[in-house]
């Protein structure tokens, strides 16, 4: 199982489907798909069972060892729904109890039920029974929430989990490398969205989630202590991250968005687990690799066959999907 959507030779071709029936056509052609549906949720659904069943497929042939990293990883996977529960109940939005279905994990349905049925008083009590730490139960229990903060608090909760979950003895080297890295992406996440909203160095250190593999505390401080979104990018010089994301300044300057940074920071992860898979062929290296890159590929998948329904220029839905870094 190959990982073509997140490259751009396999990319282009599909994106140029002229309707979601030829996307479909295009998609199942190759072994690892069998999707179905004739509308985009439905195409989607089925793009997220389609995923979940390679991850079950590799489950089975992994080692009983190593359960907890796959389950793990499910939740990191569907921390998002939380995250947007919590805000809307803080928020006093309502939303469907179709956002239980879209949960991977039962504890995680268990908790988003709970989210659903509570008072907004309630919050704290819930987050801690699942087992969120004091620093996310400050969050939400804060008068005025700073929904970045809170954001950066279940951040480190995810992180925190793949620190210590159980894998076997010869992995445990190759996940640490994966979880540095995975650490290094959110903090410069955090960073740039914070100085696109003003934040002071002083807010920004309450978004750190711990020394990565690229950039210890001392760097942090000293990305922090910068003003603006460009600054930040020149401060990076001498990582891994600095080039990708200095080719995207100009695009950020034209549409001022993040996202467009984001967008260029995903590309660098999946360069870096494929090395990180690479030089830890023999135990979970190609695991990690698979896992992330499939994760990208599923959600290009979901991005094309969207613009594809909708009739969007090629060119328009290639910006918005993520490929590998060279």
């Amino acid at each position: 199982m190959g990982n073509p959507y997140v490259e751009d030779k396999g990319l282009s071709s599909i994106v140029d489907s002229k309707d979601l029936s030829d996307f479909k056509e295009f998609l199942n052609a190759s072994k690892d798909y069998n999707v179905e549906g004739e509308n985009t949720y439905d195409l989607q659904e089925s793009l997220d069972d389609t995923f979940l069943k390679m991850i079950e497929m590799m489950r089975k042939d992994s080692s009983k060892k190593m359960n907890d990293f796959y389950n793990t990883y499910l939740e990191k996977m569907d921390i998002y729904l939380v995250k947007n529960e919590i805000k809307n109940k803080l928020l006093g939005e309502t939303t469907g109890e179709t956002v239980i279905s879209r949960a991977i994990l039962l504890d995680t349905k268990k908790l988003l039920q709970k989210i659903l049925d509570s008072e907004k008083e309630n919050l704290p009590e819930i987050l801690k029974n699942y087992g969120f730490n004091e620093e996310v139960i400050d969050s939400v229990s804060e008068e005025d929430t700073d929904f970045l903060t809170l954001d950066s608090s279940i951040d480190k909760y995810v992180i925190n989990r793949f620190k210590t979950v159980k894998v076997l003895y010869k992995c445990e080297q190759a996940k640490q490398k994966f979880v540095k890295t995975m650490i290094d992406i959110c903090n410069v996440k955090n960073v740039l969205r914070a100085k696109q909203l003003g934040y002071d160095e002083q807010s920004c250190m309450k978004l750190f989630l711990g020394d990565g593999r690229e950039i210890a505390s001392w760097k942090y401080k000293e990305i922090a202590e910068v003003d603006s979104v460009s600054q930040v990018i020149s401060s990076l010089e001498g990582t891994s991250y600095y080039n990708e994301l200095k080719d995207s300044i100009e695009d950020y300057n034209k549409e001022q968005s993040v996202q467009v940074l984001e967008n260029a920071l995903d590309s660098v992860f999946l360069k870096l687990v494929k090395d990180i898979s690479t030089q830890n062929y023999v135990t979970i290296g190609p695991t990690i690799r698979f896992l992330v890159s499939k994760e990208f590929e599923i959600k290009n998948l979901k991005i094309i066959a969207k613009g594809v329904d909708e009739h969007l220029p090629s060119e328009m839905i290639k910006g918005f999907l993520i490929k590998e870094a060279a």
